[in-house]
Parts: C-alpha cells; structure tokens; sequence
C-alpha cells in the first residue's frame, strides 16, 4: 500500500457570492483522495458513511484508483453533512448546519492489508480518531502528515498535541498556526510547531499561497495562481493536501527539495478545485491541465536577476 487516506466522506451544501448548491458530495477524504489519485494509482481510503450515501460515488473513486475497501456504510443511519455560507470575500463563511451522524461515533477500522502503508494522510478528524488510525499501523510509514483544525485545539488540546507528536508533517492554516503556537509571527509560529516533534510544518495562506518550514529553520513560499473566477474554496486545503502528499508518494522523495516541487503540485491541484462547486474540477481534470497548471505556477515566479 502506497498511500493510505484518513479522512470524511460526506455531504455539502455550498453557498458563494456566485452560487449556491443543493446536497452535494464533499468531505475531507473525497477531496485528498481524488486528488492523491492524480498522481498514484494505489491510494486508500479510511472513512465512515451512512446508508443514504450513494454507492456510485464509492465505485467512481474505485475507478479512479482509490480503494474504499476501509470506507464503512451503517445501515439504517446518515452520512455526515456540513453546510456553509460564503461571504463576499470567499476568505470567510458562516457554517449554517453540521450534523455528525455516523461521524460523531466513527471507530475507524484499517483493514489488514492497509496497516503498512508507505505514507499516511490523516485528514481533518478528531484526534481521538487520528491516534486510534495510528494505532493500527504495523510498520512506520516513510511520512506521516496530520490536518487540524482550531476546533480540536478548543476542544481537545491534550489529544491533539499528543497525536503532532507522532507525525512528520503538520498542514494548517496561519490562524491555526497562531493559535497552535501562541505566536503572532508565523516564523516563529513554525520553530514552537516544529519543537512539538514535527519535522515539516506546511501554513497554509489560501489566495496568499502557503509556506514550508523544517527544523532546519529554512523556508520556502509558493505563491496562489491569481485565478479569475473562484466559485468555491470548500475542499481547497484538502485538495492541496492531496496533491502535496500524492506527489510525495509517487516520487517516493522526502527530502526538503522535493517537498518543495509537492507545494506546488499541491498548489496547482487546490487552485482547480476552487473554480467549480464541490468535486466537480477534480472529477474531470486531465494530466495535460495538470501540467499546464503547474508550467503557470513555474511562470509566475520565475525570473533572472543579476546582483552588482
């Protein structure tokens, strides 16, 4: 098993500036697992759905190379379903309805022949979950990457902390980051992630790009591609998750400049999914989009400069 992915399966309902949806299909281990699938074909997924959850969606991720083997389906109960509001700056949204349904209970089970993956994705659940996940695995992955939220450092900090420990990668955003480390400065936000036992920490700055750090202290930055149309920032960080990890394990290099390239790879997979509703881009993206994305994002900060 190459890269296994832990993280919802669920229901959206999305409403933007330009737009609005009816019960769409969302989650953070739809999201990183289709786009992981851009890059590997032996991806699997963890993750919990109820019998109203189309089995259509399972058998499209199975296509596309994603194992859903671990996905559980509980009769007689829903899926897990998030719906939000956009404001105008697509920065913020009010979320207007979370129902945990069979996520609020969720005790994931690895199926045997995933409990040895060569890299581990645990997406945006409680930690609780995450530990039990890690538990189950028999032999230490070449990357461990861990996504937070600031809801689990209100509600369980402990838990949390104890599970940053066990990662290699830390992917949150710069308010998380702040609030993580008490710090306003994101450099010095990183170093306090960093001592948690991390050995990357990616910051995440939505249209402002995002930022990678080791314990080395060095740094780089990939900028957003200035897109003209954003309908939809739902499942971007998880998109970029993804992409970041999916290129990881199909290079099977760990070292700081080859997480480098993954940035932007993860980069250029988040700026597709923002320009549709949902999963609908990364549905339908081809290879040949895939590398003209990221020729752009190579253009865009390209440049020769002479020092005297």
């Amino acid at each position: 098993m190459s890269l296994l992915v832990v993280g919802s399966v669920a229901f959206d309902q999305i409403e933007t500036p330009f737009g609005k949806t009816g019960k769409i299909i969302g989650g953070a281990g739809s999201y990183i697992s289709l786009a992981a699938a851009h890059f590997s074909d032996d991806v699997a997924l963890i993750s919990v759905v109820g019998e109203d959850f189309p089995k259509s969606f399972l058998d499209r991720l199975n296509t596309e190379g994603v194992n859903t083997k671990g996905v559980e389906v509980v009769k007689g109960r829903k899926s897990f379903f998030w719906s939000g509001k956009y404001h105008n700056d697509m920065n913020t949204r009010d979320t207007l309805v979370t129902e945990l349904n069979v996520l609020g209970d969720f005790n994931p089970v690895v199926p045997k022949e995933f409990r040895s993956p060569d890299f581990l994705m645990l997406g945006n659940l409680s930690p609780q979950v995450q530990m039990e996940v890690i538990s189950q695995i028999e032999k230490r992955p070449k990357l461990v990457v861990l996504d937070t939220m600031n809801f689990w450092m209100d509600m369980a900090w402990d838990e949390l902390i104890a599970v940053i420990r066990k990662v290699d990668v830390v992917t949150i955003n710069d308010e998380e980051a702040r609030q993580l480390s008490g710090e306003y400065s994101l450099v010095k936000a990183a170093q306090k992630i960093l001592d948690l036992g991390p050995k990357y920490l990616v910051i995440k700055k939505g249209e402002h790009g995002a930022l990678l750090f080791n314990r080395a202290k060095e740094v780089f930055f990939a900028p957003a591609l200035p897109l003209e149309e954003v309908f939809d920032p739902t499942g971007a960080g998880d998109s970029f998750a993804g992409g970041f990890l999916g290129y990881l394990s199909a290079t099977r290099d760990v070292s700081f400049r080859n997480m480098k390239r993954a940035i932007i790879f993860g980069s250029a997979m988040a700026s597709f999914t923002v320009e549709k509703f949902g999963l609908e881009r990364l549905e339908n993206l081809t290879s040949n989009e895939m590398d003209e994305r990221v020729q752009e994002f190579i253009d865009l900060v390209q440049f020769d400069i002479a020092l005297v």
